[in-house]
């Protein structure tokens, strides 16, 4: 029996020339085969898969530090903005004979202020906050804006005290004990 080539050539539908020219591909393919061209290929495309593999986890490295050199960016303009805002809006002139008392950093701490000031601080009006191991003292409208930004920023901030309604029946009702007392 005849191979199809043979056959393809009586029929007419195929020239030698083609024939002979699919027999020399046959050849080159068996050839590389039996040489490891084919594998080669194969290792060819490893290696560009792993390096497909590389490139893309250097990419989410870099845009995972990217992310994190815009949060370190964005925290410093915070505190930057924050550290503006108190210096700008501090008040000074403000030393006198009595003592405040406050935490900063769990550690008690002074600051000596006049009459008029330590009862603003006590009434509310003003606060303290600190940044940098540095008090200052504001209007309770800057401690707020600051508290918006970060909350830790605030030390005292008193609420505004409102008049007790005195209960008649009390007996000590007419020894009012001041919200200045010091000890």
């Amino acid at each position: 029996m005849a191979s199809l080539q043979e056959q393809l050539l009586k029929a007419g539908l195929t020239t030698k020339q083609k024939a002979r020219q699919a027999n020399t591909e046959k050849r080159k393919k068996n050839k590389q085969k039996r040489s490891g061209v084919a594998q080669e290929a194969t290792l060819q495309e490893q290696v560009k898969q792993e390096l497909q593999h590389a490139q893309s986890a250097k990419k989410a490295k870099d845009n995972a530090l990217n992310e994190e050199r815009k949060k370190q960016i964005a925290e410093k303009e915070q505190g930057l903005r924050i550290q503006q805002i108190l210096q700008h809006h501090q008040l000074n002139d403000v030393a006198g004979d009595n003592e405040y008392n406050y935490t900063f950093n769990t550690k008690i701490k002074k600051i000596a202020v006049d009459d008029l000031t330590y009862k603003a601080l006590v009434n509310g009006r003003l606060a303290l906050c600190g940044f940098d191991e540095v008090t200052y003292i504001v209007t309770a409208e800057t401690a707020q804006k600051v508290a918006e930004l970060d909350n830790s920023i605030v030390l005292v901030k008193n609420d505004k005290v409102v008049e007790e309604e005195s209960n008649e029946e009390d007996p000590y009702a007419q020894y009012q004990i001041p919200d200045d007392l010091m000890w």
